[in-house]
């Protein structure tokens, strides 16, 4: 049976898989109002479950966080704040790209993003990957060539990306010391007060639509919380690149909603990549998925 990091970091990315569907009824407001009153109302959210419902939680962290060694202590805030500002510039990058690149380039970035949190994960954290897993690695790397052909542009827009991503990914890793909520928590705090200077210049009216609060309801507490969650806790227990590679499994599912539900014309050299990255995600974790046959066989 799986684990359950592997069933947590399987589920964080099947659920962002279907985010699309919680962004489309608010298509006619801007992206950064989205970012704005994601990041604010996640993190109230967050505060008042933890005073209501986590007293115990936060006090032990207190107290563990209390007779850490000053080398020690200064690494974990580090780790956390740090983490908290990669989730903002990667938001803010993909919003970015959004408005100003291409919406291809947002989307091209969380395919590269498994390549790029398995290469550091090996270079930083000296992760060790088989032959198997270095397969995989070419086969997902060969399938962002036939996708990212089209534009140099796109591309760079989605190293950038992909880059913030999988190193709060590697940070997250090593930030293992305390409740991951609590972490979560403290993370969203810092994203709130990164872009709480930029609310007033950049924001547009208070949305009053119904629409809109039913949305993000949906989008804070499952696509932003519950899954954010489930990935640091996936990172207590796992690998980073193990996670990282796990990822694909958002973009396949992006990609059969836009082909099944939104129509969108696919051509054969799009089917041929995510054939290609479906492979490689079962090649990557091959020691894992055939780990009770190779038993019986032998």
């Amino acid at each position: 049976m799986p684990n359950k990091y592997f069933l947590s970091a399987i589920t964080a990315f099947v659920m962002w898989g279907f985010f699309s569907l919680a962004l489309k009824p608010l298509h006619d407001y801007p992206s950064l109002d989205i970012l704005f009153y994601r990041v604010f109302y996640a993190t109230v959210l967050l505060l008042l479950i933890n005073a209501a419902f986590r007293k115990k939680a936060l006090q032990s962290d207190y107290v563990v966080f209390t007779k850490l060694e000053r080398k020690r202590r200064v690494k974990m805030l580090a780790l956390t704040i740090g983490g908290g500002f990669l989730l903002v510039v990667n938001w803010f990058l993909f919003i970015y790209a959004i408005n100003h690149v291409s919406l291809k380039s947002a989307s091209f970035a969380y395919l590269i993003c498994p390549i790029v949190t398995t290469v550091l994960a090996n270079l930083i954290l000296k992760e060790q990957l088989s032959r198997w897993q270095w397969l995989a690695v070419g086969m997902s790397f060969l399938s962002c060539v036939i996708l990212g052909m089209e534009s140099a542009t796109d591309l760079a827009y989605s190293l950038v990306i992909a880059f913030t991503f999988a190193m709060y990914l590697i940070t997250q890793r090593k930030n293992n010391q305390f409740d991951r909520f609590v972490i979560l928590t403290v993370q969203m705090a810092i994203a709130a007060l990164v872009i709480l200077p930029f609310f007033p210049v950049y924001s547009g009216p208070l949305p009053t639509a119904s629409v809109f609060w039913v949305s993000m309801n949906f989008i804070v507490i499952f696509f932003t919380i519950i899954p954010l969650f489930l990935n640091l806790y996936a990172l207590k227990g796992m690998r980073s690149a193990t996670v990282g590679i796990l990822m694909y499994l958002n973009p396949m599912i992006h990609f059969m909603l836009a082909v099944f539900y939104f129509k969108e014309r696919v051509d054969a050299l799009e089917v041929t990549a995510y054939l290609l990255i479906l492979a490689s995600i079962v090649v990557f974790n091959e020691q894992f998925l055939f780990r009770r046959r190779t038993r019986v066989e032998s």
